[in-house]
């Protein structure tokens, strides 16, 4: 299989499962292994492709992003109305740094140990077991009893769910699922639990994809950077329609199937191994 062919499919993986809850990383690791595209320049590859599904959020979500700069002019003190909403200006940039503090410390400090043992087939089918029952019980019969939209975080609320967010750095998790999970824990409707996911993903996944790119300037040839450039473009246009398809999905119904093929998933690789 040519190396175009690879970077392509990695590139819908990422695309179709970095915003889903159930794990992007775990899926990449898996193909990975089934591609035979394994070792340090492929673990590089799959971090530094999320910026096309990071870009994906900036362009749908542009409105939330937009106005977190012009709330600046607003300042914090302001009352949350219309025209200044609780996730715009300085309230906005302080709940999304705080969200993201946590994962950030704890993969920079355990950034080396995390490679070292969990990006493997094994470790990551436990995962994907763990988050499902996690997804279970937090999404019981489908139903919603959080009623707090994005707009009514606090900033506590937003550290909390950050810290539940760490999970995301076991592959397999999902950054996504955790951060739902901890939005559902936290009062949030599962519709906007998802969506503040996706906000939230852009501080974490932009920090570890810009780091592990200035490794690939480093260690990449000119093809290979040219193969990062398809799998960018390829996971950037698979996000568009993978988000917009599943804030669909769980304004209508629940997590519970996405739990279901995380259990078939971990089933599958661990009677494989």
């Amino acid at each position: 299989m040519s190396d175009v062919v690879i970077a392509i499919i990695l590139g819908v993986v990422e695309g179709l499962t970095e915003y889903l809850p159930i794990s992007s990383t775990g899926h990449l690791i898996l193909f990975g292994e089934a591609l035979h595209f394994t070792g340090e320049k492929a673990k590089t590859f799959d971090v530094v492709i999320q910026l096309g599904a990071i870009l994906s959020v900036l362009v749908l979500y542009r409105h939330r992003f937009v106005a977190l700069f012009k709330g600046l002019r607003q300042g914090v003190s302001k009352p949350r109305t219309a025209l200044n909403p609780g996730m715009a200006g300085l309230q906005g940039i302080l709940k999304l740094a705080l969200v993201s503090a946590p994962a950030l410390s704890v993969g920079f400090i355990f950034r080396g140990q995390i490679k070292e043992h969990l990006f493997a087939p094994f470790p990551v089918a436990i995962a994907f077991a763990v988050g499902a029952l996690l997804i279970l019980i937090v999404d019981r019969n489908g139903k919603v009893e959080g009623q707090i939209e994005i707009d009514q975080l606090t900033c506590r609320q937003s550290f909390l769910i950050g810290c539940v967010q760490c999970l995301a750095l076991w592959p397999g998790m999902s950054r996504s699922a955790s951060t739902i999970i901890g939005g559902m824990l936290g009062g949030l409707s599962r519709a906007a639990a998802a969506e503040f996911s996706f906000l939230a993903a852009v501080p974490v996944l932009s920090a570890a994809a810009l780091y592990d790119l200035s490794k690939a300037l480093l260690i990449f040839t000119t093809k290979d950077l040219e193969l990062v450039a398809i799998g960018f473009v390829i996971s950037f246009v698979t996000a568009l329609i993978a988000i917009k398809v599943f804030i669909s999905i769980v304004s209508r119904w629940s997590l519970r199937p996405f739990a279901y093929y995380r259990l078939l998933v971990a089933a599958i690789v661990l009677t494989l191994l």
